[in-house]
């Protein structure tokens, strides 16, 4: 049987634009017939993995996801005083051990097509191995041999990439499973997406000739109380850390803390549009794990929003367990509305 951990939370963000669509607009979704505001999985996790936070936690676990491998190992060789078609040379065979190159038939810059064609995620295991080769290359002035060129690892520690998965279309057999599965975050009330238009000052303009801004622009904003879902096998993550149960235990809680506190990157610096969650529910058991995304489905119009969400949260949850029998084995709750638990009792609690 598998073990399932489950997270829900609720988050409360005044207004900002956390996660932009193609137009610039905040990302949103219909539920229950009616526009929400939206956070997707995508933008989530990315904050989560790229924070400070989660980097302090587990900083030599993490893994690089990019298509520039190439460049890396070019500019590592030139710097190594390599000549430039022997680096070009290199760099492209330790790329496409990753992933199929880019192929311009007339490339704007002469490194593109030692592109990757597909981002690709490397195990710190990985990086180290490409970093040790460059470094043998640049001593010895030379290509790498086919077995050198080996570097992708089956079993790799990278804790993102345990998490989250990767897919390596020219080398399947490195696929790795995702053990944490994100929801997009949803607005649990009705959203209007609001446009903010602004205007710049040139502080050397003493208006003596031009009153005007130096810049004009718009951006859209919207503010809601966010329902976030996270589901996480805890025997595939440690099948994936390669049974390192410290290591899975250490993860689960800068994972935890992290999306508690964490918020996406959109527009920051115009709304500081940092948040950490009010409230959370954690949930550990075998059985077959379900969302309480129903609880939204109608959305809250009540002026205390947070306060019915909880309320509506934990009604949904009895619910399931009143039709279903239990849905987890056991469960923690902090709930800053009323006082109770604590971020360390629930990083205690996800980690046993």
């Amino acid at each position: 049987m598998t073990t399932f951990i489950q997270l829900h939370m609720l988050t409360a963000y005044a207004p900002a634009n956390l996660n932009r669509d193609d137009t610039g607009r905040p990302k949103t979704a219909i539920m229950g017939g009616v526009e929400r505001l939206r956070i997707s999985s995508q933008s989530l996790k990315r904050a989560w993995r790229t924070s400070e936070m989660f980097e302090d936690a587990l900083s030599s676990h993490i893994g690089v996801r990019t298509r520039q491998l190439g460049r890396k190992v070019y500019q590592q060789l030139i710097a190594g005083v390599i000549d430039e078609k022997l680096a070009m040379t290199i760099s492209a065979k330790i790329a496409e051990q990753f992933g199929s190159l880019k192929k311009e038939k007339a490339p704007k810059d002469k490194l593109d097509n030692i592109d990757i064609e597909q981002l690709v995620h490397l195990s710190p295991e990985e990086n180290q191995a490409v970093e040790q080769l460059v470094a043998i290359l640049i001593a010895e002035n030379r290509e790498p041999t086919d077995g050198e060129l080996k570097l992708l690892r089956g079993q790799a520690q990278g804790v993102d990439i345990a998490l989250f998965g990767r897919m390596l279309a020219s080398s399947p057999e490195f696929n790795v499973e995702a053990a944490c599965q994100v929801a997009h975050a949803l607005g649990v009330s009705a959203v209007t997406i609001e446009e903010d238009f602004f205007t710049a000052v040139d502080d050397l303009n003493l208006r003596e000739n031009d009153m005007g801004s130096a810049f004009m622009g718009e951006r859209g904003f919207a503010s809601a109380l966010f329902y976030s879902y996270i589901c996480i096998s805890r025997d595939l993550l440690l099948e994936n850390l390669n049974g390192d149960e410290t290591l899975v235990k250490r993860t689960l809680k800068a994972l935890t803390e992290t999306a508690m506190k964490v918020s996406p990157t959109g527009n920051q610096n115009s709304f500081a549009s940092r948040a950490y969650a009010n409230y959370a529910l954690a949930e550990i058991g075998i059985q077959q794990p379900r969302s309480l995304a129903a609880a939204f489905f109608n959305p809250i119009r009540v002026e205390d929003q947070i306060v019915k969400a909880i309320q509506q949260l934990q009604q949904q949850r009895q619910r399931f367990d009143d039709a279903y029998g239990a849905c987890a084995d056991k469960y923690y709750e902090m709930n800053m509305e009323v006082g109770n638990g604590t971020l360390p009792e629930l990083l205690e609690f996800i980690a046993q």
